[in-house]
């Protein structure tokens, strides 16, 4: 049987084949992106820099003597890879799990390409399963908390954890996301609310799922 750590490889591997050198590309956060940056170090490309969203990432790009640039250096990104808590049918993802999500949603935004790596196990029909990250200025914490309350959800706050940008997480547990653009943007609009974890209006371009029959690419609305 093959694990979900395979699988994760296995999505990994094939999304260097996404990458094309001399070019600066942007780097996510999570287990799956560091079996990509192992696998990129190893593939031997050239690439200009990486803008990495976490501390963890810029630390196993710098291993493998990949350049960390920051996104104020660079006018665009050619691709970004990054992984998913979910992903459906039309790309769209729900992501923070790791606390990283305002990052990694800049990051994306400045990206011509959003390459989406994941084992088959995120690869839903319908998003929510997955509580929603939700990143609140601390003092709007309760506010915020009722408001997502009052939109069908089960505000809880991450306990013991603080953001890069020194902010607080809650984790929303069923909410209904039959609407991913318009619960993002619904979201964003909750005064306090820094940025939540649907990415609808970021919508990966390309799915590179891994599979127990080898990698499979999806592109948004196929089977």
């Amino acid at each position: 049987m093959t694990t979900q750590d395979e699988l994760k490889r296995i999505a990994a591997e094939k999304a260097v084949e996404f990458v094309p050198e001399n070019e600066y590309i942007g780097i996510g956060t999570g287990s799956t992106i560091n079996f990509f940056i192992e696998a990129l170090g190893k593939s031997g490309k050239k690439i200009k820099g990486a803008v990495s969203t976490s501390k963890k990432s810029s630390e196993l790009l710098a291993q493998y003597d990949i350049p960390v640039v920051s996104l104020n250096e660079v006018s665009g990104l050619a691709v970004y890879i990054d992984g998913a808590d979910e992903v459906n049918h039309a790309l769209q993802m729900i992501k923070g799990g790791g606390g990283a999500h305002l990052n990694e949603k800049i990051v994306a935004s400045a990206s011509e390409k959003f390459v989406c790596i994941a084992d088959e196990s995120k690869y839903v029909s319908r998003l929510g399963k997955f509580p929603l990250p939700v990143e609140v200025v601390e003092s709007a914490r309760s506010l915020v908390s009722r408001k997502l309350l009052a939109m069908g959800g089960q505000p809880e706050l991450r306990i013991g954890y603080t953001t890069f940008y020194g902010n607080q997480i809650v984790d929303v547990y069923g909410l209904n996301i039959d609407k991913p653009l318009t619960m993002e943007d619904e979201i964003n609009k909750i005064t306090g609310v820094l940025e939540n974890g649907i990415f609808a209006r970021d919508a990966a371009d390309v799915l590179v799922l891994g599979t127990a029959a080898g990698a499979k690419v999806i592109y948004p609305c196929q089977g």
